[in-house]
């Protein structure tokens, strides 16, 4: 691909490939954060602009703060994969990707420099502005594809976008002790669990059963709002900080 001019004026451009057309020609309302999970920031960089690899991204964000464009956020970015958020499957084509260089669990999830942050939520704080992406519409790709993928990690800082103005956040339950549930629980209170799960946009079946698909999404929802524990049992702590972030959605308020 040739040359364009960056949507994000604080970006260089490296072109990349691997795009396609939005479906529908859908605007994107949702911003999607990876980690790249490779040993080297230029190597991941390399790899999202191989015509092999049919992985892309529109944002790439070096270690030292510097933002490059893959991809015109016009275009649909291969970063998603199957994915699901509030009934939508395509996420490709209503959201635009941002991959974090950081080497991820497998290199032993290393903290997310500052000036690294500073530089995300300067981004996504464009993007959103640019493209009214509601706060709650940031999300991890983890949270989009519980199981399959955990990036960028419970290490992310989440709460400092928060306070930049970027992301849906409230400080999460204490964890204590009490009554939680796990995989192979049944009943009332687990259909409840799994609603709000589902309310909140995770893919998840209202079956009343803790299987071990929910353990997944409770797991993806600790990784992103609980991250001191991430074990996908719903204790107090995780039921309470999910019910919070409920009540401040208008469209939850008025159920």
């Amino acid at each position: 691909m040739t040359a364009f001019t960056p949507d994000y004026m604080g970006a260089s451009v490296v072109p990349s490939p691997n795009h396609g057309e939005r479906v529908d020609n859908c605007p994107p309302d949702m911003i999607i954060l990876h980690y790249t999970g490779m040993p080297s920031a230029d190597g991941a960089l390399s790899w999202l602009c191989n015509p092999e690899s049919e992985v892309s991204s529109h944002y790439f964000v070096h270690e030292d703060g510097r933002v490059v464009q893959l991809v015109p956020e016009a275009r649909r970015a291969w970063h998603a994969g199957k994915s699901f958020w509030a009934g939508a499957t395509d996420i490709n084509s209503r959201s635009i990707g941002i991959e974090i260089a950081n080497p991820g669990h497998t290199g032993g999830l290393p903290a997310f420099p500052a000036e690294q942050i500073k530089a995300v939520f300067e981004l996504c704080r464009d993007c959103g502005e640019r493209w009214s992406i509601a706060p709650e519409r940031v999300l991890a790709h983890s949270d989009i594809a519980p199981v399959r993928k955990v990036d960028p990690g419970e290490n992310f800082p989440w709460k400092v976008l928060h306070e930049n103005g970027v992301g849906h956040w409230v400080e999460p339950g204490a964890v204590t002790g009490g009554r939680f549930f796990q995989r192979g629980d049944a009943g009332q209170p687990v259909e409840a669990l799994q609603s709000m799960l589902s309310f909140y946009g995770y893919n998840v079946e209202i079956t009343g059963s803790f299987c071990e698909k929910t353990e997944g999404v409770v797991a993806a929802f600790q990784r992103h709002f609980r991250p001191l524990r991430v074990d996908g049992i719903a204790d107090f702590s995780t039921i309470d900080t999910l019910h919070r972030l409920l009540t401040e959605l208008p469209k939850y308020r008025s159920v």
